[in-house]
Protein backbone atom coordinates (compact mmCIF):
# COMPACT_ATOMS: atom_id res chain seq x y z
CA UNK A 1 0.00 0.00 0.00
CA UNK A 2 1.31 3.47 -0.80
CA UNK A 3 2.37 5.38 2.56
CA UNK A 4 1.54 8.94 3.02
CA UNK A 5 4.40 11.02 2.79
CA UNK A 6 4.91 13.57 6.44
CA UNK A 7 4.64 16.94 6.25
CA UNK A 8 8.09 17.50 6.90
CA UNK A 9 9.71 15.48 4.07
CA UNK A 10 7.00 16.90 1.50
CA UNK A 11 9.33 19.91 -0.04
CA UNK A 12 12.84 17.46 -0.48
CA UNK A 13 10.84 14.35 -2.27
CA UNK A 14 8.74 16.88 -4.46
CA UNK A 15 12.00 18.51 -5.36
CA UNK A 16 13.47 15.08 -6.06
CA UNK A 17 11.21 13.83 -8.26
CA UNK A 18 11.45 17.21 -10.60
CA UNK A 19 15.09 17.18 -10.43
CA UNK A 20 14.90 13.73 -12.73
CA UNK A 21 12.65 15.46 -15.14
CA UNK A 22 15.11 18.85 -15.02
CA UNK A 23 18.34 16.23 -15.15
CA UNK A 24 16.68 14.52 -18.01
CA UNK A 25 15.97 17.58 -20.00
CA UNK A 26 19.10 19.24 -19.25
CA UNK A 27 21.16 15.86 -20.76
CA UNK A 28 19.26 15.75 -24.05
CA UNK A 29 21.19 17.99 -26.57
CA UNK A 30 24.00 15.68 -26.17
CA UNK A 31 23.26 12.51 -24.53
CA UNK A 32 24.88 9.25 -25.95
CA UNK A 33 27.87 10.99 -27.00
CA UNK A 34 30.81 9.28 -25.74
CA UNK A 35 33.55 11.34 -26.62
CA UNK A 36 34.11 13.91 -23.43
CA UNK A 37 36.14 16.47 -25.56
CA UNK A 38 33.72 17.08 -28.34
CA UNK A 39 30.70 17.72 -25.43
CA UNK A 40 33.13 20.29 -23.85
CA UNK A 41 33.70 21.82 -27.39
CA UNK A 42 29.65 22.01 -28.20
CA UNK A 43 28.95 22.69 -24.79
CA UNK A 44 31.53 24.31 -22.57
CA UNK A 45 31.40 24.28 -18.67
CA UNK A 46 27.92 25.00 -19.32
CA UNK A 47 26.51 21.68 -21.30
CA UNK A 48 23.10 21.65 -20.33
CA UNK A 49 20.26 21.97 -22.44
CA UNK A 50 21.59 21.99 -25.93
CA UNK A 51 19.18 21.68 -28.50
CA UNK A 52 19.81 18.52 -30.15
CA UNK A 53 21.52 18.69 -33.14
CA UNK A 54 23.17 15.66 -35.69
CA UNK A 55 26.14 17.75 -35.98
CA UNK A 56 27.45 17.43 -32.71
CA UNK A 57 28.06 13.66 -33.31
CA UNK A 58 30.14 14.12 -36.72
CA UNK A 59 33.52 13.98 -33.85
CA UNK A 60 33.50 11.45 -31.68
CA UNK A 61 31.71 8.27 -31.12
CA UNK A 62 28.14 8.77 -30.26
CA UNK A 63 24.89 7.18 -31.13
CA UNK A 64 22.32 10.93 -32.29
CA UNK A 65 18.43 9.57 -31.07
CA UNK A 66 16.76 12.27 -30.87
CA UNK A 67 15.92 13.95 -33.92
CA UNK A 68 13.25 16.51 -33.89
CA UNK A 69 13.30 16.68 -29.69
CA UNK A 70 13.50 20.29 -28.91
CA UNK A 71 15.07 22.01 -25.75
CA UNK A 72 13.44 21.12 -22.58
CA UNK A 73 12.41 17.69 -24.02
CA UNK A 74 13.04 14.46 -21.98
CA UNK A 75 14.26 11.32 -23.12
CA UNK A 76 12.31 7.68 -23.12
CA UNK A 77 13.59 7.36 -20.11
CA UNK A 78 11.37 10.54 -18.89
CA UNK A 79 8.78 9.38 -21.21
CA UNK A 80 8.36 5.76 -19.46
CA UNK A 81 8.51 7.78 -15.88
CA UNK A 82 5.68 9.60 -16.70
CA UNK A 83 4.09 6.24 -17.60
CA UNK A 84 4.46 4.75 -14.37
CA UNK A 85 3.23 7.66 -12.67
CA UNK A 86 0.37 7.84 -14.12
CA UNK A 87 -0.49 4.62 -13.55
CA UNK A 88 0.50 5.04 -9.57
CA UNK A 89 -1.86 8.38 -9.76
CA UNK A 90 -4.64 6.60 -11.35
CA UNK A 91 -4.36 3.68 -8.48
CA UNK A 92 -4.07 5.82 -5.35
CA UNK A 93 -0.27 5.12 -4.96
CA UNK A 94 -0.49 2.29 -5.61
CA UNK A 95 1.46 0.05 -7.89
CA UNK A 96 -0.83 -1.96 -9.84
CA UNK A 97 1.08 -4.34 -12.40
CA UNK A 98 -1.50 -4.74 -15.05
CA UNK A 99 -2.70 -1.30 -15.56
CA UNK A 100 1.04 -0.28 -15.59
CA UNK A 101 1.78 -2.81 -18.09
CA UNK A 102 -1.67 -1.66 -20.14
CA UNK A 103 -0.24 1.92 -20.15
CA UNK A 104 3.25 1.06 -20.84
CA UNK A 105 2.19 -1.01 -24.35
CA UNK A 106 -0.57 1.81 -24.78
CA UNK A 107 1.85 4.61 -25.14
CA UNK A 108 4.38 3.08 -26.59
CA UNK A 109 3.25 0.66 -29.01
CA UNK A 110 1.38 1.24 -31.96
CA UNK A 111 -0.58 4.06 -32.41
CA UNK A 112 0.33 5.41 -28.75
CA UNK A 113 1.39 8.87 -28.05
CA UNK A 114 5.30 8.41 -27.91
CA UNK A 115 7.88 10.05 -30.72
CA UNK A 116 11.14 9.02 -30.62
CA UNK A 117 13.67 6.64 -29.52
CA UNK A 118 12.76 3.06 -28.56
CA UNK A 119 15.36 1.34 -26.77
CA UNK A 120 16.16 -2.20 -26.75
CA UNK A 121 13.95 -3.24 -23.21
CA UNK A 122 11.41 -1.43 -24.22
CA UNK A 123 10.96 -2.92 -28.01
CA UNK A 124 11.57 -6.36 -26.63
CA UNK A 125 8.90 -5.62 -23.63
CA UNK A 126 6.28 -4.83 -26.25
CA UNK A 127 6.92 -7.79 -28.55
CA UNK A 128 6.91 -9.43 -25.44
CA UNK A 129 3.38 -8.31 -24.64
CA UNK A 130 2.39 -9.43 -27.81
CA UNK A 131 3.65 -13.24 -27.68
CA UNK A 132 2.14 -12.93 -24.07
CA UNK A 133 -1.09 -11.90 -25.16
CA UNK A 134 -1.10 -14.79 -28.25
CA UNK A 135 -0.62 -17.61 -25.62
CA UNK A 136 -2.92 -16.33 -23.22
CA UNK A 137 -6.01 -16.67 -25.90
CA UNK A 138 -4.46 -20.21 -27.11
CA UNK A 139 -4.91 -21.11 -23.60
CA UNK A 140 -8.38 -20.05 -23.51
CA UNK A 141 -9.77 -20.73 -26.95
CA UNK A 142 -8.71 -24.36 -25.87
CA UNK A 143 -11.32 -24.36 -22.77
CA UNK A 144 -14.17 -22.71 -24.99
CA UNK A 145 -17.36 -24.92 -25.05
CA UNK A 146 -17.18 -27.66 -28.16
CA UNK A 147 -20.71 -26.40 -28.72
CA UNK A 148 -19.49 -23.16 -30.30
CA UNK A 149 -18.93 -22.95 -33.99
CA UNK A 150 -14.71 -21.98 -35.48
CA UNK A 151 -16.62 -18.65 -36.94
CA UNK A 152 -18.33 -18.22 -33.27
CA UNK A 153 -14.76 -18.54 -31.52
CA UNK A 154 -13.30 -16.51 -33.36
CA UNK A 155 -15.65 -13.73 -33.32
CA UNK A 156 -15.52 -13.88 -29.39
CA UNK A 157 -11.59 -13.40 -29.47
CA UNK A 158 -12.60 -10.44 -31.51
CA UNK A 159 -14.67 -9.32 -29.16
CA UNK A 160 -13.32 -9.67 -25.68
CA UNK A 161 -9.39 -8.53 -27.37
CA UNK A 162 -10.23 -4.80 -27.13
CA UNK A 163 -11.25 -5.43 -23.04
CA UNK A 164 -8.54 -7.40 -22.23
CA UNK A 165 -6.21 -5.35 -23.22
CA UNK A 166 -7.59 -2.16 -20.67
CA UNK A 167 -9.53 -3.79 -18.05
CA UNK A 168 -8.71 -6.78 -15.38
CA UNK A 169 -10.41 -8.79 -12.94
CA UNK A 170 -13.80 -8.10 -12.26
CA UNK A 171 -14.14 -5.10 -14.12
CA UNK A 172 -14.32 -7.44 -17.43
CA UNK A 173 -17.16 -9.54 -17.22
CA UNK A 174 -19.87 -6.61 -17.60
CA UNK A 175 -18.06 -5.05 -20.54
CA UNK A 176 -17.57 -7.89 -22.37
CA UNK A 177 -21.11 -9.49 -21.82
CA UNK A 178 -22.91 -6.23 -23.61
CA UNK A 179 -20.18 -6.05 -26.38
CA UNK A 180 -21.09 -9.95 -27.16
CA UNK A 181 -24.56 -8.98 -26.97
CA UNK A 182 -24.85 -6.96 -29.50
CA UNK A 183 -23.97 -9.87 -32.15
CA UNK A 184 -25.28 -13.03 -29.76
CA UNK A 185 -28.16 -12.89 -27.90
CA UNK A 186 -27.71 -16.42 -26.74
CA UNK A 187 -26.72 -16.15 -22.85
CA UNK A 188 -24.56 -19.59 -23.02
CA UNK A 189 -22.49 -17.59 -26.02
CA UNK A 190 -21.96 -14.59 -23.95
CA UNK A 191 -21.15 -16.50 -20.79
CA UNK A 192 -18.42 -18.44 -22.85
CA UNK A 193 -17.22 -15.31 -24.26
CA UNK A 194 -16.67 -13.83 -20.64
CA UNK A 195 -14.65 -16.97 -19.40
CA UNK A 196 -12.89 -16.49 -22.69
CA UNK A 197 -12.05 -13.18 -21.26
CA UNK A 198 -11.09 -14.36 -18.08
CA UNK A 199 -9.10 -16.88 -18.55
CA UNK A 200 -7.09 -14.22 -21.36
CA UNK A 201 -6.85 -11.98 -18.22
CA UNK A 202 -5.52 -14.98 -15.88
CA UNK A 203 -2.65 -15.60 -18.38
CA UNK A 204 -1.24 -12.19 -19.20
CA UNK A 205 2.19 -12.56 -17.16
CA UNK A 206 3.67 -9.83 -14.77
CA UNK A 207 6.71 -10.68 -16.01
CA UNK A 208 6.83 -8.60 -19.34
CA UNK A 209 9.99 -7.61 -19.86
CA UNK A 210 13.58 -8.04 -21.39
CA UNK A 211 16.30 -9.66 -20.25
CA UNK A 212 18.44 -6.86 -20.21
CA UNK A 213 20.21 -4.89 -17.31
CA UNK A 214 20.25 -1.58 -18.62
CA UNK A 215 19.68 1.93 -17.37
CA UNK A 216 15.81 1.76 -17.88
CA UNK A 217 15.25 -0.94 -14.94
CA UNK A 218 16.64 2.11 -12.81
CA UNK A 219 15.22 5.13 -14.31
CA UNK A 220 12.03 4.89 -13.36
CA UNK A 221 12.13 4.57 -10.09
CA UNK A 222 11.65 8.11 -8.31
CA UNK A 223 7.86 8.11 -8.15
CA UNK A 224 7.66 4.31 -7.36
CA UNK A 225 9.73 5.00 -4.29
CA UNK A 226 8.28 8.19 -3.14
CA UNK A 227 4.52 6.60 -3.48
CA UNK A 228 5.86 3.94 -1.24
CA UNK A 229 8.25 6.52 1.04
CA UNK A 230 9.68 4.42 4.29
CA UNK A 231 7.68 0.97 3.00
CA UNK A 232 8.82 -2.32 4.64
CA UNK A 233 7.77 -3.95 0.98
CA UNK A 234 9.87 -1.61 -1.40
CA UNK A 235 12.27 -4.09 -2.12
CA UNK A 236 9.54 -6.34 -3.63
CA UNK A 237 7.58 -3.59 -5.19
CA UNK A 238 10.90 -2.45 -7.30
CA UNK A 239 11.37 -5.69 -8.45
CA UNK A 240 8.00 -6.26 -9.47
CA UNK A 241 7.97 -3.00 -11.57
CA UNK A 242 11.24 -3.65 -13.03
CA UNK A 243 10.37 -6.73 -14.23
CA UNK A 244 7.55 -5.23 -16.28
CA UNK A 245 10.49 -4.17 -18.45
CA UNK A 246 13.60 -5.92 -17.70
CA UNK A 247 13.46 -9.06 -16.55
CA UNK A 248 16.57 -10.06 -15.28
CA UNK A 249 18.31 -10.61 -11.94
CA UNK A 250 21.00 -8.00 -12.01
CA UNK A 251 18.92 -5.46 -13.42
CA UNK A 252 16.46 -6.56 -10.31
CA UNK A 253 19.37 -6.03 -7.97
CA UNK A 254 20.59 -2.84 -9.18
CA UNK A 255 17.50 -1.19 -9.20
CA UNK A 256 16.55 -2.60 -5.84
CA UNK A 257 19.92 -0.69 -4.61
CA UNK A 258 18.98 2.42 -6.51
CA UNK A 259 15.76 2.40 -4.65
CA UNK A 260 17.54 2.45 -0.85
CA UNK A 261 19.64 4.76 -1.78
CA UNK A 262 16.62 7.33 -2.88
CA UNK A 263 14.56 5.88 -0.34
CA UNK A 264 17.22 6.66 2.60
CA UNK A 265 17.57 10.07 1.16
CA UNK A 266 13.88 10.85 0.89
CA UNK A 267 13.46 9.94 4.35
CA UNK A 268 15.96 12.10 5.02
CA UNK A 269 18.96 10.17 6.14
CA UNK A 270 22.05 11.47 5.39
CA UNK A 271 23.86 10.60 2.05
CA UNK A 272 26.59 8.47 3.34
CA UNK A 273 23.88 6.69 5.12
CA UNK A 274 22.09 6.28 2.08
CA UNK A 275 24.72 4.46 0.10
CA UNK A 276 26.28 2.18 2.20
CA UNK A 277 22.58 1.35 2.48
CA UNK A 278 22.25 0.94 -0.94
CA UNK A 279 25.83 -0.74 -1.35
CA UNK A 280 24.67 -3.82 0.56
CA UNK A 281 22.05 -4.55 -1.95
CA UNK A 282 24.07 -4.23 -4.74
CA UNK A 283 25.63 -6.89 -7.51
CA UNK A 284 28.65 -5.78 -7.75
CA UNK A 285 29.07 -3.59 -3.96
CA UNK A 286 33.22 -3.41 -4.92
CA UNK A 287 32.91 -1.37 -7.84
CA UNK A 288 30.58 1.44 -5.79
CA UNK A 289 32.93 1.69 -3.22
CA UNK A 290 35.83 2.38 -5.50
CA UNK A 291 33.50 5.02 -6.81
CA UNK A 292 33.76 6.42 -3.27
CA UNK A 293 37.11 6.29 -2.90
CA UNK A 294 37.68 9.77 -5.03
CA UNK A 295 37.21 13.05 -3.14
CA UNK A 296 37.29 15.15 -6.23
CA UNK A 297 34.69 15.55 -8.63
CA UNK A 298 35.17 14.54 -12.34
CA UNK A 299 32.52 13.06 -14.31
CA UNK A 300 35.09 12.42 -16.85
CA UNK A 301 37.56 9.89 -15.26
CA UNK A 302 34.35 8.41 -13.51
CA UNK A 303 33.60 8.04 -17.11
CA UNK A 304 37.09 6.90 -18.59
CA UNK A 305 37.10 4.22 -14.87
CA UNK A 306 33.97 2.46 -14.97
CA UNK A 307 32.31 3.08 -18.45
CA UNK A 308 29.87 5.47 -19.95
CA UNK A 309 27.08 2.91 -21.37
CA UNK A 310 23.32 2.41 -20.58
CA UNK A 311 24.55 -0.67 -18.90
CA UNK A 312 23.87 -0.48 -14.67
CA UNK A 313 27.15 -2.02 -13.64
CA UNK A 314 28.84 1.09 -15.41
CA UNK A 315 26.64 3.59 -14.64
CA UNK A 316 25.89 2.86 -11.19
CA UNK A 317 29.30 3.83 -10.15
CA UNK A 318 29.53 6.60 -12.15
CA UNK A 319 26.57 7.89 -10.71
CA UNK A 320 28.15 7.14 -7.36
CA UNK A 321 30.48 9.23 -7.60
CA UNK A 322 29.17 12.47 -8.89
CA UNK A 323 26.60 11.80 -6.09
CA UNK A 324 29.66 11.31 -3.67
CA UNK A 325 31.74 14.64 -4.58
CA UNK A 326 29.68 16.81 -5.84
CA UNK A 327 28.67 20.21 -4.01
CA UNK A 328 25.29 21.11 -5.69
CA UNK A 329 22.34 20.19 -8.19
CA UNK A 330 23.92 22.30 -11.08
CA UNK A 331 27.92 20.66 -10.24
CA UNK A 332 26.38 17.35 -10.30
CA UNK A 333 24.51 17.54 -13.55
CA UNK A 334 27.31 19.41 -15.27
CA UNK A 335 29.27 16.85 -14.23
CA UNK A 336 27.28 13.81 -15.79
CA UNK A 337 26.59 15.71 -18.82
CA UNK A 338 30.61 15.39 -19.19
CA UNK A 339 31.40 12.36 -18.38
CA UNK A 340 29.00 11.31 -22.32
CA UNK A 341 27.47 8.50 -22.80
CA UNK A 342 24.33 7.47 -20.95
CA UNK A 343 23.81 10.79 -19.37
CA UNK A 344 20.04 10.95 -20.03
CA UNK A 345 19.69 7.61 -18.14
CA UNK A 346 22.03 8.19 -15.31
CA UNK A 347 20.53 11.78 -14.90
CA UNK A 348 17.10 10.05 -12.83
CA UNK A 349 19.30 8.60 -10.18
CA UNK A 350 21.53 11.92 -10.13
CA UNK A 351 19.01 14.36 -10.42
CA UNK A 352 16.46 13.16 -7.77
CA UNK A 353 19.38 12.41 -5.09
CA UNK A 354 20.80 15.86 -5.68
CA UNK A 355 17.69 17.33 -5.55
CA UNK A 356 16.44 15.43 -2.45
CA UNK A 357 19.63 16.56 -0.68
CA UNK A 358 19.56 20.25 -1.97
CA UNK A 359 16.01 21.40 -2.72
CA UNK A 360 15.23 23.96 -5.23
CA UNK A 361 16.58 27.01 -5.58
CA UNK A 362 19.73 29.11 -3.82
CA UNK A 363 23.07 27.85 -4.76
CA UNK A 364 22.97 24.28 -4.34
CA UNK A 365 19.58 23.24 -5.19
CA UNK A 366 18.07 23.02 -8.79
CA UNK A 367 18.14 26.49 -10.48
CA UNK A 368 14.84 27.93 -11.00
CA UNK A 369 15.13 28.50 -14.54
CA UNK A 370 16.04 25.09 -15.29
CA UNK A 371 12.66 24.13 -13.84
CA UNK A 372 11.15 26.31 -16.24
CA UNK A 373 12.73 24.66 -19.36
CA UNK A 374 10.88 21.34 -18.88
CA UNK A 375 9.04 20.79 -21.45
CA UNK A 376 5.10 20.68 -19.85
CA UNK A 377 6.75 21.59 -16.90
CA UNK A 378 3.11 22.81 -15.67
CA UNK A 379 1.76 19.14 -16.30
CA UNK A 380 5.30 17.23 -14.94
CA UNK A 381 5.28 19.72 -11.66
CA UNK A 382 0.94 19.22 -11.27
CA UNK A 383 1.14 15.13 -11.37
CA UNK A 384 4.12 15.43 -9.25
CA UNK A 385 2.48 17.14 -6.50
CA UNK A 386 -0.49 15.24 -7.06
CA UNK A 387 1.13 11.80 -6.29
CA UNK A 388 2.93 12.98 -3.28
CA UNK A 389 -0.87 14.19 -1.70
CA UNK A 390 -2.60 11.10 -2.62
Amino acid sequence: MARTLPHERKAAVTAALAGGWVGDAASLGVHWLYNSERIMEVGGQSPEFLPPKADYYTKGFGYFAHEGKQVGDVSHYGAATGVLTASLLANNGNLDIRDYQRRFRSFFGPGGQWQGFIDNPTRITLENFNSIERQAVEEAQSGMPDGLTDKQKRILVQKVMPYTRRLSGNKLAQPVREAISLTYKEKEIQEAGVHLAETIDRHMLRESGADDMQLPAVSKLPPLVASHYGSSNLRTLVEAAVRVTNHNDDAVAWAKCAAMLLDGLFRGEGLAESMNAAITEAPDSASLKRALETSELSGVAAGDTFGRTCYLHEAMPVSFHILNTARSYTEAIRANIHCGGDSCGRAWLIGPAMAAIHGVGGETGIPLSWLARVTGAPTVYRDIESLLSV
